[in-house]
């Protein structure tokens, strides 16, 4: 799947984060995010930020330092999309964080046991994914302490193992 646009943005009505995905295949993806779950996120993508930043230029202290790459703040296009998991978009209560060979990073969002939706990030649109998300909950008034620094601790979950929250 070749990411074309990825939109955060904050629904007050549900108050949750809508992650949205368009592809170049004209495919878009929707997956809700809530508080809770974002807060029990955070951690796991500020070690694979962690990661990253080993191999690449070191992360700036503030995650509002980080650069979106170009295309990002474009307005969202979905004028001919299909939805392969449906219109209605999926309610996250698990996801699996892996880090590949290559690199890249490999999340996979689950709802229940149901539908599920994979998104490979390249380092630096993992470091814009969160920035969007850290921008999304500051808009949405959550008063997360979303930092790259608050990141899982090596011995709780091991550098190669994927992560699992539920």
């Amino acid at each position: 799947m070749q990411i074309r646009q990825l939109q955060i943005a904050h629904d007050a009505l549900q108050d949750r984060l809508i992650l949205r995905v368009s592809t170049q295949a004209d495919e878009e993806f929707r997956v809700w995010l809530t508080r809770r779950f974002l807060r029990e996120l955070w951690p796991h993508l500020a070690r694979l930020l962690g990661q990253a930043s080993e191999d690449d230029t070191p992360l700036p202290s503030e995650i509002d330092a980080i650069p979106a790459p170009s295309g990002l703040e474009q307005v969202f296009q979905d004028d001919q999309a299909t939805y392969p998991l449906g219109s209605t978009p999926l309610l996250t209560s698990e996801i699996k964080c892996n880090s590949l060979a290559d690199g890249s990073f490999h999340l996979t969002f689950r709802e229940g046991r149901e539908r599920s939706f994979e998104l490979g990030l390249t380092p630096d649109l993992l470091q814009a994914f969160c920035a969007m998300l850290h921008a999304g909950a500051e808009q949405a008034h959550w008063d997360l302490a979303l930092d790259h620094a608050a990141s899982v601790a090596p011995s709780v979950v091991p550098h190669l193992r994927p992560t699992h929250l539920h």
